[in-house]
């Protein structure tokens, strides 16, 4: 049964990291027209007053583990909900994000993403979307940073299986940079989905780099199995049993 004092801070925590969202993105809105400097300013601004929150309203304390990636390299990460987001993030020192092509169009996040040459993906063109997100990311690559991939596509619930989708492997193959697994178990604590938020140590973790060179179907493979052993390794440390969810189709 779900605590109604935390449900409650719960609600009073997100109204206000939404509130946060629009004020910040509204302060910074000058700086962020004319430099992306000011947008990532304004972006790391909002994730770690999230982060900061998120502590002493609900009780989630957030915890990086692993080498950081700070060169040229994509980050093939688990996705749970909006708080790994907004932990690798604020780790990274330039991320930009391969993102679904509706958030572009959205106030506030669609705005800075442009800025900061995130990678919009139309999820139901397949073969084509593969190839123009290949070609986008080429031509933003004049900025080093982190490519932000989610490998699956989407957000996954703690425990659920999701196949992983090829694009990553196109990028590895592509870019000819290392790959850097990242897995979580943030959705324990902020699911993807409803208001309530657990109290609890919520972890992104960096994996050894997978160097460029790698045949595309070991590389899948390989991808898949560690970041998935690893979140579920993280989960039954945060007191969760993957094992125990069904698949999700």
């Amino acid at each position: 049964m779900k605590n109604p004092v935390q449900w409650l801070r719960s609600a009073v925590f997100l109204v206000q990291m939404y509130l946060a969202m629009l004020v910040l993105g509204v302060v910074f809105a000058p700086w962020a027209a004319v430099s992306p400097k000011g947008a990532r300013l304004a972006c790391k601004s909002y994730a770690g007053w999230v982060l900061w929150t998120a502590r002493w309203m609900v009780g989630i304390r957030s915890e990086v583990r692993g080498q950081v990636p700070s060169g040229e390299v994509i980050v093939a990460a688990k996705h749970q909900s909006f708080l790994d987001i907004l932990i690798i993030f604020n780790a990274v020192p330039s991320a930009r994000f391969i993102m679904k092509r509706e958030l572009m169009w959205t106030p506030v996040i669609g705005v800075y993403a442009k800025r900061l040459g995130c990678v919009p993906v139309d999820r139901g063109k397949r073969g084509a979307a593969i190839a123009k997100m290949v070609k986008d990311v080429a031509l933003q690559s004049r900025e080093p940073g982190q490519l932000i991939i989610y490998s699956q596509g989407t957000r996954v619930a703690p425990g659920a299986r999701k196949p992983y989708k090829i694009g990553t492997a196109v990028l590895y193959q592509g870019l000819s940079q290392p790959c850097v697994p990242a897995a979580t178990n943030v959705g324990v604590f902020w699911p993807r989905t409803g208001i309530y938020r657990k109290p609890g140590l919520a972890v992104v973790e960096f994996l050894e780099p997978m160097l460029p060179g790698m045949d595309r179907d070991e590389f899948m493979v390989q991808l898949e199995n560690r970041v998935e052993r690893r979140s579920d390794e993280l989960m039954r440390e945060a007191g969760f049993e993957p094992d125990a969810i069904p698949q999700q189709h």
